[in-house]
């Protein structure tokens, strides 16, 4: 089973930016898909990006034009640069697999707070 780490939140003023890392403990091509995901207080965790195996991406309507999902596929990383952030944007993110359809464990997550 894969383990990932996510890490790169903290807290930052609107309008502000954040990286998000996501160290995947086995190579990109275990997987169809790696994306973002993000879980507010009192909120369902809800999608944020993702970028798939061919480098395809994808992103939530919300965090279009303000993020950018990128890989390294050499360090088996996955980032999420954060720009303009809002506090709306607060959360606990996480980042996680999908292969054949079904949704991989997920990681310990890493809080982004955003002041405004």
């Amino acid at each position: 089973q894969v383990q990932l780490v996510e890490s790169g939140g903290g807290l930052v003023q609107a309008g502000g930016s954040l990286r998000l890392s996501c160290a995947a403990s086995r190579s990109f091509n275990s997987f169809d898909t790696m994306g973002w995901y993000r879980q507010a207080p009192g909120k369902q965790r809800e999608f944020v990006a993702a970028i798939t195996s061919r480098g395809s991406r994808n992103y939530a309507d919300s965090v279009k034009g303000r993020f950018t999902i990128s890989r390294v596929s050499f360090f088996n990383t996955v980032y999420l640069q954060m720009n303009s952030l809002q506090p709306e944007d607060t959360a606990v993110y996480y980042c996680n697999t999908v292969t054949g359809g079904v949704l991989g464990s997920w990681g310990q997550g890493t809080q982004v707070t955003v002041s405004s």
